[in-house]
């Protein structure tokens, strides 16, 4: 099969299509002027943000060091106090050692210029009689012969000025030195004196060189206006590279100065900073409980008796905390052994008191009261005794945390369920909110428990009849339960006492509810053990809210609770008809 090429086809009309541009390109939107430039605008905003982010990051990194580091300040500021001292004696000694050596340059080339002058005057003296040609003859041989003369002033070039009416005619080593000449040093040449001026005259190869411009009139013979005047030009390159290298030595020996003065204000203050950081780490290494932190004690001066003083105090608290600790453990050990030693017998009295609480019926009323009493009394001396042996085990540090993941929302049902009985005892309502959804957290169950229910129980005993609010929340991070109250209140003072083992509000009120004085204590002790709060705010007259949280997993880390510790509204709920 062959395939054949030819002209395109033609239509009727005899035009040749146009073919058709490439989809792609045809679909292609174009972006307009005002487009490419708010892109580019927001592109340079954000190079700007970042720019200044980043600037920020490290102006807050210089601020912390600043204040972080006591060596870096002192360091710092003797390099800045040193280098300006450095600088002003540098600029002191530089501008003399300029002003000796272009004082002596000006010096030498004043006396050889008045040395010039003399000669000159010998040569032109009857220049005024003579025609154009011997002016100019005379100008340029007496020109070459002042140059040829030398001296201590270095080489120069001379420029001999034959003024007659309007029309200058000078004669010069170079031919470049006569424009360079500036106007006021002619000016006051003209007057009749000698003078001087610094400026900038052309070298052979045309590049301006610092010059030492000496001007004088030279007498002569004639008559009206006619005058010469000779002008000497000294170069000032050999100079200026001396004071460029004397500043470059200056600027130098600035910068090694300022740095070595710096460098022995570090060491210094190195010196002295060292056993002050050292006694820090080891204040905090003392603080963390390491009791046999002890500085090196070096020499006799300040710092020697800053350690020695030290480690006198480090072996005061030593010695306190050893003998605290000893008592500490005579105490839990006493506590444990007593409340074990007491369990037996108190096992048979309570055997013995349930018989006479199940045979009261029998006995004369005030003996069957009594054994009631004594069964009662029983009861709350056995839940003292299981609490003194909780503490001691938090004492001791013996308690271990069981957490496992576990529903809190049937947990707090279960709670309010065991503790109705209590409440309509005080002919008070439990209040329970809790989420429609399960909250699941990392939790011991027993000890969460155990805290509501002395929390309840402290709420239904001081509620004085009024409902008690019992909610329940959490976060992505934590669980929180809060217990409110609207009985009689809290003070300030109360608040920081209220989870002291045995403190009572008011120690002369009796305790109706039988708790052994150490509920709060325990459950202060369960919320830490959980890595948790238990917190309480309260108002006199407006009740109290204990708020308990901890982390929703394991060893987490509380950062807020899900519930406020200070009740949104402060009126009282309306109570039970």
């Amino acid at each position: 099969m062959s395939t054949t090429t030819g002209p395109p086809a033609v239509d009727q009309a005899g035009d040749v299509p146009a073919a058709p541009a490439p989809p792609d390109r045809a679909a292609r939107p174009r972006r307009t002027v005002a487009q490419l430039r708010a892109g580019a605008g927001r592109r340079l905003t954000r190079t700007r943000r970042r720019t200044v982010v980043r600037t920020a990051r490290l102006v807050r990194r210089a601020v912390h060091a600043w204040r972080a580091s006591l060596q870096l300040r002192v360091g710092a500021i003797t390099m800045l106090v040193a280098g300006v001292l450095v600088v002003i004696v540098s600029l002191v000694l530089f501008r003399q050692i300029s002003d000796q050596l272009l004082g002596a340059k000006r010096q030498a080339a004043v006396d050889q210029s008045l040395s010039g002058v003399q000669y000159a005057q010998t040569e032109v003296g009857g220049i005024a009689t003579g025609d154009s040609a011997s002016v100019r003859s005379t100008l340029s041989r007496t020109v070459e012969n002042l140059r040829s003369r030398g001296g201590a002033a270095g080489d120069f070039d001379v420029v001999m000025v034959y003024l007659s009416g309007d029309a200058p005619r000078p004669a010069a080593s170079r031919p470049d030195i006569y424009p360079a000449i500036p106007d006021d040093l002619r000016a006051e040449v003209a007057g009749g004196a000698q003078a001087y001026r610094y400026a900038p005259v052309p070298d052979r190869d045309g590049d301006p060189v610092p010059t030492l411009l000496v001007g004088a009139p030279v007498p002569t013979d004639g008559q009206g206006g006619d005058r010469v005047e000779v002008y000497f030009a000294f170069p000032l390159d050999q100079e200026q590279e001396s004071l460029e290298g004397i500043r470059s030595t200056v600027v130098i020996t600035c910068a090694v100065l300022t740095l070595f003065v710096a460098g022995i204000g570090v060491l210094v203050t190195r010196l002295v900073v060292d056993p002050v950081r050292r006694a820090a780490g080891s204040a905090q290494r003392l603080a963390e409980g390491h009791l046999e932190e002890r500085l090196v004690v070096r020499g006799e001066d300040d710092l020697a008796r800053l350690a020695t003083s030290f480690n006198a105090m480090a072996d005061s608290l030593q010695r306190q905390i050893t003998q605290l600790e000893g008592l500490s453990q005579l105490q839990q050990r006493f506590t444990s052994d007593v409340s074990h030693e007491l369990r037996t017998p108190l096992t048979t009295v309570q055997m013995a008191a349930a018989v006479l609480h199940e045979a009261r019926e029998d006995f004369d009323p005030a003996v069957a009261r009594s054994a009631e009493l004594l069964r009662a009394e029983l009861d709350r001396f056995e839940m003292l005794l299981s609490d003194l042996l909780e503490i001691s085990r938090y004492d001791a540090g013996a308690a271990v945390l069981e957490a496992e993941p576990q529903d809190l929302v049937p947990l707090v049902g279960r709670v309010a369920e065991g503790m109705s009985a209590l409440a309509a005892r005080h002919d008070c309502e439990l209040q329970v909110a809790v989420p429609p959804v399960p909250v699941i957290a990392e939790v011991d169950g027993r000890r969460v428990e155990r805290v509501l229910r002395n929390l309840v129980g402290n709420a239904i005993e001081h509620g004085t009849g009024k409902p008690v609010e019992i909610t329940l929340a959490a976060s992505a991070t934590a669980v929180a339960i809060t217990v409110r109250d609207h009985g009689i209140g809290l003070t300030s003072a109360d608040a920081q006492h209220v989870f002291d083992r045995f403190w009572r509000a008011d120690p002369a009120r009796v305790r109706s509810v039988g708790g052994s004085g150490l509920g709060l204590s325990i459950s202060l002790e369960d919320a830490r053990l959980h890595g948790g709060w238990l917190q309480v705010w309260g108002l006199p007259g407006q009740g109290a809210q204990f708020r308990l949280t901890v982390p929703m997993t394991a060893g987490g880390e509380l950062t807020s609770s899900p519930l406020p510790l200070r009740p949104p509204f402060l009126r009282p709920p309306r109570d039970r008809a």
